[in-house]
């Protein structure tokens, strides 16, 4: 391999990124050291570069964020870009977003990170704690979060602190303020899910007085101890009690189990739920005794199927069907559950092409659903295991695909044999 001497302030971005690529993708072929101390040095040098590496990533996703780049390529938002098209992994791609969002308003934040002083972790524990206060609340949290990191609490205390952060600001302020929250009003009401690896999730929100009272009248009557042997804490009655009114209180639920009749008939096949969690057999023959069990690929109760263009809404043994074969929208790489998505007609009720018959329609999300029938031309269609898959396209002008070349191999690349010295 040869070397030279570039010029790294002269090149442009896009040589920049190449140069970056060409090197880690060198450093990847290479072996580790078999000294540790060595292997740690390098690591902390390594993890510093790509934490500089972040800040430069956030530069990027702001503009693609602002502009809504990542509509024209079919996706609904830019978590959903990162997660689909980068392989990020949900709250990978939610820090990152927030990063993006959050780092024009916070000075000191983008010029420790720029200069590697700051870790990728601190600075999205910061961005996240921030993004619900007004400037200058802001300016304030971002200087008593960097204190408390520069005093050595790792990256979960100062999340800890973030929780806080109200509080913090206006003991600083020396005022005893409420937050900014409730001067908003009902927008600024908030709640989020956080998945765990289980299928459960972890709620962080704040609401703000209407919406609290609201709340609690629904759930405080509901959450009272059932008797003098009920021995869960407030906390277990309240999670009991938020659950008996998502699903309509004493009004009957539906779960869909899908099983084979072999599995009906004493086979140990497992059924599953349609998320494609598991049930054992077992437990798929007790649900049956008491449930109402139907063919639905064939209809229940003789509930037509196949209504052709005399009718264009799907009837609810159709969306039935459906939702027992989607366990998310149509469109790849999109993550919205399937009861949550529209039924479409997959070549266009509108065009007259697609009749309302089982076999002419998905299930897809209602964004995606718009956006597939007003960018037709880039919607790819296709079928696996009696489900429609839908592909977006990069829009015109653009390459159809992207096939990810090794820079160092490639003898058109200017950066190609080289070694970088700044």
């Amino acid at each position: 391999m040869n070397s030279i001497v570039a010029n790294l302030s002269a090149a442009s971005a896009d040589q920049l990124v190449e140069a970056a690529v060409a090197i880690v993708a060198e450093l990847a072929q290479r072996s580790a050291p078999d000294s540790g101390p060595a292997c740690m040095e390098l690591a902390e040098n390594l993890a510093g570069v790509v934490d500089r590496a972040e800040y430069a990533l956030a530069g990027m996703i702001a503009v693609v964020d602002r502009v809504g780049e990542m509509k024209h390529w079919g996706f609904p938002s830019t978590q959903a870009w990162l997660q689909c098209r980068l392989g990020m992994r949900e709250g990978r791609a939610k820090d990152r977003v927030t990063l993006a969002r959050q780092l024009p308003r916070l000075g000191r934040v983008s010029q420790l990170m720029a200069a590697g002083d700051l870790s990728f972790g601190y600075a999205t524990t910061v961005a996240d704690a921030v993004q619900r206060l007004n400037d200058d609340d802001c300016s304030a949290a971002e200087d008593i979060l960097l204190n408390a990191a520069n005093d050595g609490l790792t990256a979960g205390k100062v999340a800890q602190l973030g929780r806080k952060v109200h509080d913090l600001v206006a003991e600083a302020d020396g005022t005893e303020k409420p937050p900014e929250d409730v001067k908003r009003g009902y927008e600024r009401s908030w709640l989020v899910l956080s998945r765990s690896l289980d299928g459960g999730s972890y709620v962080k929100r704040w609401l703000n007085p209407e919406d609290t009272a609201i709340l609690d009248g629904s759930l405080a009557p509901l959450a009272k101890p059932a008797g003098a042997d009920d021995r869960r804490d407030l906390g277990e009655r309240t999670a009991a009690a938020l659950s008996t009114v998502l699903s309509g209180g004493h009004k009957n639920t539906h779960v869909t189990v899908i099983a084979d009749l072999d599995t009906l008939m004493g086979d140990d096949a497992p059924g599953r739920l349609r998320d494609g969690t598991p049930i054992p057999a077992e437990q798929v023959r007790r649900l049956a005794l008491t449930a109402r069990v139907s063919p639905l690929i064939m209809g229940s109760e003789h509930v037509p199927l196949y209504l052709g263009h005399a009718v264009r809404i799907a009837s609810a043994g159709q969306r039935r069907v459906l939702e027992t074969l989607y366990d998310t929208c149509a469109v790849r790489g999109c993550e919205v559950p399937g009861f949550l998505c529209e039924v479409d007609h997959v070549d266009g009720w509108a065009l007259g092409n697609s009749p309302t018959d089982i076999d002419k329609l998905s299930l897809c999300c209602g964004w995606h659903n718009r956006w597939k029938h007003t960018h037709p031309e880039q919607i790819e269609i296709s079928k696996s295991d009696g489900r429609y898959v839908y592909r977006a396209l990069p829009p015109d002008g653009v390459a159809r695909s992207r096939r990810r070349r090794d820079p160092v191999d490639d003898p058109a690349n200017p950066w190609h044999d080289h070694n970088f010295a700044a």
